[in-house]
């Protein structure tokens, strides 16, 4: 099993959350899980599983607790003086079972785990998931293909968990394939992936695909809890995090919801806003100590200029993200005529911010050039 030393960062794991594979309860994806029990319980179960979804819904929940099912389960359920056992109904498995102990300990010898490995001086990971991530921290043979061709000492079935497929290079994703096309007996590939399209056709033809959808209040709540964070702002939060878990978390745990409520003061005033308060909002994002504020601001005016384009198509938003944005997004975005506008600026300033970071030009110059924009397009709206 591949595994990154114990005082580095793992890819597959939101900061503030428990990793997947501790996760007692998966919410909101009872769909996809009754999917795959249907698929094992009636003799279809396939080698190759294709997970998708947006990030923060517990598709890597879900790969962990199908790799859990799949390696504690009895290859064959031998019957009793009763007859077969009734066909599972969860993927629940007791924490007490052997192989769910070994999983839970990183150290299930029928378990390969594929993800982003260290860089050369172990400084940090890899943007991609590069063949080092296939021979083990330290290079050396290639231990997928090992792992592969070994047999299971107990004649159990082996899994092997790829997140997220995405990060893959064409190395890696070659290799990959390669396995898929003729897998191994009693093997099973869990392909995590954010983003289908960027994998190999190929590949997503030899998997079947699980989707994973967006989760509502009740069930971010109930894993915001799980995860130990217990908020009065469910609502709020799954409002802007738009029903992923993961963004929800992230949101608390960098205060986005107070930057927001500041965001949508400042625009209240639009077709002008208070230009001070503008100006002290791309202060607060220089410095080393900004650069996390800066990355979050630039995100939640993403988010912001989303939700006001579909407030122009759709009304405004049942449940605010903030107080009076219902008011302000029926006001910026009362038509279509005013959600294209937004849509229009949306993407251009997605494509500005991109530029501005690869660049690195000045965090307070790029917002406040993103929030003059903003400006000119409630102006240009209110003149109609």
């Amino acid at each position: 099993m591949a595994t990154a030393p114990e005082d580095h960062p793992l890819p597959d794991q939101i900061e503030g959350a428990p990793h997947p594979s501790q996760t007692a309860t998966l919410f909101g994806q009872s769909r996809a899980e009754a999917d795959f029990l249907d698929a094992f319980t009636t003799g279809r179960l396939h080698s190759g599983w294709l997970i998708t979804g947006p990030q923060g819904v517990g598709k890597a929940t879900l790969a962990w607790r199908m790799a859990a099912f799949l390696l504690s389960h009895p290859m064959d359920a031998a019957d009793d003086m009763f007859g077969a056992p009734p066909p599972p109904t969860s993927l629940d498995v007791s924490p007490d079972n052997g192989d769910v102990a070994l999983l839970h300990a990183g150290a299930h010898p029928r378990l390969f785990i594929v993800r982003r490995a260290m860089n050369a001086t172990d400084s940090a990971l890899q943007d991609q998931i590069t063949m080092a991530a296939l021979r083990g921290h330290k290079g050396g043979s290639n231990k997928l293909m090992d792992f592969l061709h070994q047999s299971a000492a107990d004649g159990g079935r082996r899994v092997v968990i790829i997140d997220a497929a995405d990060d893959m290079n064409p190395s890696v994703a070659n290799s990959i394939l390669k396995v898929l096309e003729e897998p191994p007996k009693d093997t099973f590939f869990l392909l995590v992936s954010h983003q289908p399209s960027r994998l190999l056709p190929t590949i997503r033809s030899r998997c079947r695909i699980l989707r994973c959808g967006l989760l509502n209040e009740v069930d971010v709540t109930a894993a915001l809890a799980q995860a130990d964070i217990h908020t009065d702002t469910g609502a709020a939060l799954t409002a802007l995090s738009g029903g992923s878990v993961g963004e929800a978390i992230r949101l608390t745990n960098m205060d986005g919801l107070a930057l927001y409520d500041e965001l949508v003061f400042l625009f209240g005033g639009l077709p002008r806003f208070d230009r001070p308060r503008a100006l002290r909002i791309a202060d607060s994002c220089t410095g080393k100590a900004g650069s996390t504020r800066f990355a979050l601001t630039l995100d939640l005016i993403d988010k912001f200029l989303s939700r006001t384009a579909r407030a122009g198509l759709q009304g405004p938003p049942d449940i605010q993200a903030a107080k009076g944005e219902a008011v302000l997004l029926s006001k910026l975005s009362p038509n279509d005529y005013a959600a294209r506008k937004w849509a229009a600026l949306a993407q251009d300033v997605s494509d500005r911010t991109r530029h501005g970071k690869a660049v690195n030009l000045d965090p307070a110059a790029l917002i406040l050039d993103t929030l003059f924009k903003i400006e000119q397009v409630a102006l240009d709206v209110a003149a109609t």
